[in-house]
């Protein structure tokens, strides 16, 4: 593949990726807003403490969103730690978003609900884009491509399947058999499913 084809290809998936979180996001959005409100309107809890709460309900549903939908493919063998850095880097985009509407609402003194909205959504995109570099860079990590995965295999000192007259022989003319890496695996795994 030419390096323009293959910078194409690398752009084709991140714009796919970009739209998934896109869509998980504005679900987590909609619940976002939904229980803000909900909690504005309906109990007595102070706005930015209404806001952090619901801010905490939609990082529940995108967690699921993320990890089963928009990053499905990615490694899954460390769930504790992957879960442990979502809540460590959504804490932080919720320090941001709720940090927003904080500044609005006691700084500015902007207060009606039309401008907690406004401010909450505003704290939500700055937060979101915090994120998204947080969440593929060090939460939901990439499989290594496959030619990393073959060139490592052939680093590792892995001998060749014999062909033609050494695999007539039969496999203990061929020597040992080479043993794939365990990231050869997991992806071997992830391309049967």
């Amino acid at each position: 593949m030419s390096e323009r084809g293959a910078l194409r290809a690398r752009l084709d998936v991140l714009a796919r990726e970009i739209a998934k979180f896109g869509v998980v996001g504005a679900v987590g959005l909609v619940v976002n807003i939904a229980v803000s409100n909900l909690l504005w309107r309906y109990t007595d809890i102070p706005t930015v403490r209404a806001g952090l709460m619901a801010t905490s309900v939609a990082i529940l549903c995108n967690y699921v969103g993320f990890r089963y939908w928009t990053y499905r493919d990615r490694d899954k063998s460390g769930r504790t730690r992957e879960l442990t850095l979502f809540l460590l880097f959504s804490a932080a985009g919720a320090v941001i978003e709720t940090g927003v509407l904080y500044a609005a609402t006691y700084g500015f003194g902007w207060n009606s609900p039309v401008q907690s909205n406004v401010f909450k959504i505003v704290g939500i995109g700055v937060a979101t884009l915090f994120r998204f570099w947080s969440y593929r860079s060090w939460v939901f990590k990439a499989l290594p491509d496959k030619e990393a995965v073959l060139s490592e295999t052939a680093e590792a000192g892995a001998v060749p399947v014999p062909t033609g007259p050494a695999a007539a022989a039969g496999p203990a003319a061929a020597g040992p058999v080479p043993v794939p890496s365990p990231a050869a695996r997991v992806e071997a795994d992830a391309a049967r499913r």
